[in-house]
């Protein structure tokens, strides 16, 4: 039953998605004719440090974290969830609507990508992966291929791509604060 869930969650919940290479930050070569990142960031050392920083992953807690309301269909990342991420800048706010195209759950590697529903300002793909290697380190990618899809995001041209950065930086400092203050 959804009646439960928010409006712009309902809505999103029979939305297509807005481009066509679906699963396609998971590999190695993203898709040409969209602008790729690909942010990493060390967050600590053993697999307490890996479950900790995949459940912060999983849970959305790294979207809340960098500032965004996240409006979801489920608590955690799931494959065809919808969650509708907003931006809020003083009175305004800009939601964009996503849907979990893929979910990463082995020994070494945990996260979720998701996609972009009509209707998003961008069009696009992201991926959120913690990993740890064979000497303990833990590392989480923010990896992403994104082009332009509304007249907001047409209209504010260089500055889309610097406020892409800015959030992933901020999802990059949310896993480390969450990642932190689960060892206090």
């Amino acid at each position: 039953m959804t009646t439960h869930l928010p409006v712009e969650v309902r809505r999103a919940l029979d939305a297509r998605l807005s481009y066509p290479e679906v699963g396609a930050t998971l590999d190695a070569e993203m898709p040409q004719g969209y602008r790729h990142s690909e942010r990493r960031v060390r967050v600590g050392k053993g697999r307490e440090a890996f479950d900790r920083a995949a459940d912060a992953v999983m849970s959305w807690q790294i979207h809340r974290g960098a500032g965004l309301t996240v409006l979801a269909s489920e608590e955690r990342a799931e494959p065809d969830e919808v969650a509708v991420v907003r931006l809020t800048v003083g009175p305004l706010h800009v939601d964009g609507a996503n849907r979990v195209v893929a979910v990463v759950d082995e020994p070494d590697r945990r996260g979720f990508a998701y996609g972009t529903l009509q209707g998003h300002p961008e069009r696009g793909e992201q991926a959120f992966l913690v990993d740890i290697d064979d000497s303990d380190v833990v590392t989480f990618t923010v990896r992403s291929f994104t082009r332009r899809a509304s007249l907001l995001a047409l209209a504010g041209g260089p500055l889309n791509s610097r406020i892409q950065d800015r959030i992933t930086e901020r999802y990059l400092m949310a896993l480390l604060e969450a990642a932190h203050q689960a060892r206090s």
